[in-house]
């Protein structure tokens, strides 16, 4: 320790405040350990602050405007705008409100909140580094860590963040104005549900894609019924095409493509939006000083109670590896609270559910047909599309389907693959099913209210079993 430092001792020490991070810290609060939880830029971490809640505020604005604006057909004419300053605000509002209500959950349940970044020294303690400067160090002993520290966009080379026109997600989100022309490179799950926002919004949008179609990994049954939306908003593809370059100023830039045979391609645009993925934040811990080695890509190898080979360190959410996902990152953080605390929890999710928020929104969960069959089920499906469903037909929005996946002699529902309204909600019932050993029986017999589109997934368990009444059974 040096003149100035201060030394502090905890129980636990979490590192980082999102999802992963603040809900293993008040659950280890909840059993009394004294707690402290270090955050080095804005509790919620990304998914509140800069992903998962301000996407889906504009999401949300977007398609109330894009909703009203098209629905002559329900005999409501509308010609909306969009005053994206006021949208912004609006969404940052809700970010406050998020990010407010997790302070305030912190400090209730007794965690201590400590603004800084994390390094470790060794493997009981850390030291704090206050604002980032290395001015006012903190040294905190400790006797278990949980390591939450999220991940971030990755760069393509040429296409630096720091660069004015060059948009990570984060930046997307931040913006207060609308850009005429966009081009955003990658179609995975960042970039088509950033290019239906700002197609919706208004803009000309160019989805750059090196594959040879969107979200990659999805169902081609799923992902087509996207791709049809996204085309009749105006969204242009331009699919086995990497992106190569800019040159220009920042809202008059020139983006070059390159195919894998060297073929270029141009696109004007104000601003250019790179999704291609995201990784892991260890670079900032000092994992070295307590013997811990991130696997290639970034993440650190854990076990089913969340913990890495180093006895009290554990690591949750996007830096324990896929699915980065907020709700896989909350259950791991209070599996690895309640270890710490003693109790005998582990990791056992039969199923974790992945929803992309495009329109219509895809939403899975559990075995595909093909991955029942390799883990040596017979598998039966069953599947109802949208456009025999009385409430998807009251909302004018019934593209899409439900498809239920089950197996064994007593039809137990092992996962469901969803692209339609909603899809995000309905995906919980089948998650339910599967968490409690649910069979296609049980689904189809439970009463669901009428109308709702949640009807569709109790008449694809009974299309499964070859009793559907509202579809053919073929």
């Amino acid at each position: 320790m040096v003149m100035g430092d201060i030394a502090t001792g905890t129980d636990v020490l979490v590192v980082g405040g999102g999802p992963g991070g603040y809900v293993a810290a008040i659950r280890a609060a909840q059993h009394d350990l004294d707690t402290t939880l270090v955050e080095r830029d804005a509790y919620g971490g990304t998914c509140l602050n800069y992903g998962c809640i301000p996407s889906k505020a504009f999401i949300t604005a977007t398609d109330l405007a894009h909703d009203a604006g098209n629905a002559e057909a329900m005999g409501v004419s509308a010609n909306p705008e969009i005053d994206v300053a006021a949208m912004a605000d609006w969404k940052d509002d809700v970010v406050d409100q998020l990010t407010g209500g997790v302070e305030k959950l912190c400090k209730a349940n007794g965690v201590n909140l400590v603004d800084g970044t994390a390094a470790f020294e060794d493997e009981h303690t850390a030291r704090i580094a206050h604002d980032g400067s290395g001015q006012g160090m903190e040294t905190i002993e400790f006797e278990h860590a949980i390591v939450a520290t999220g991940s971030r966009p990755i760069e393509v080379p040429g296409f630096e963040y720091a660069d004015d026109p060059v948009w990570s997600s984060r930046d997307a989100l931040a913006t207060d104005e609308l850009p005429e022309e966009i081009v955003v490179v990658g179609a995975g799950y960042i970039g088509m549900e950033l290019s239906t926002t700002f197609a919706k919004a208004g803009a000309d949008v160019t989805v750059v894609e090196m594959l040879d179609d969107v979200l990659p990994g999805y169902d081609s049954r799923l992902t087509d019924v996207v791709k049809a939306r996204a085309k009749d908003l105006g969204i242009d593809f331009q699919f086995g095409e990497g992106a190569a370059g800019w040159e220009g100023e920042d809202g008059d830039i020139t983006v070059t493509t390159e195919t894998e045979d060297g073929a270029e391609s141009t696109y004007d645009a104000e601003k250019v939006l790179v999704a291609v993925g995201r990784e892991p934040v260890t670079d900032t811990l000092e994992l070295d000083a307590i013997g811990l080695e991130p696997d290639e890509n970034g993440f650190l190898a854990t076990d089913d109670q969340a913990r890495t080979a180093v006895e009290n360190i554990f690591a949750v959410g996007d830096v324990a590896g896929e699915p980065m996902l907020a709700h896989k990152a909350s259950k791991e953080g209070i599996v690895a609270a309640e270890v710490v605390a003693g109790e005998p929890a582990a990791l056992d999710s039969q199923a974790v559910p992945k929803v992309v928020f495009t329109d219509p929104e895809i939403a899975t969960v559990g075995m595909t047909e093909a991955d029942a069959a390799e883990a040596g089920f017979d598998p039966v499906v069953g599947e109802m599309p949208f456009r025999a469903n009385g409430r998807s037909l009251t909302t004018g929005n019934d593209d899409g389907f439900v498809r239920i996946v089950a197996g064994g002699d007593a039809g137990f529902v092992l996962g469901a693959q969803i692209v339609g309204p909603e899809a995000s909600e309905l995906v919980a019932e089948v998650t339910l099913a599967i968490e409690m050993g649910a069979t296609l029986a049980d689904v189809a017999s439970t009463i669901h209210t009428h109308p709702t589109l949640s009807e569709a997934v109790m008449e694809a368990a009974e299309h499964a079993q070859g009793q559907a009444i509202h579809t053919l059974n073929r």
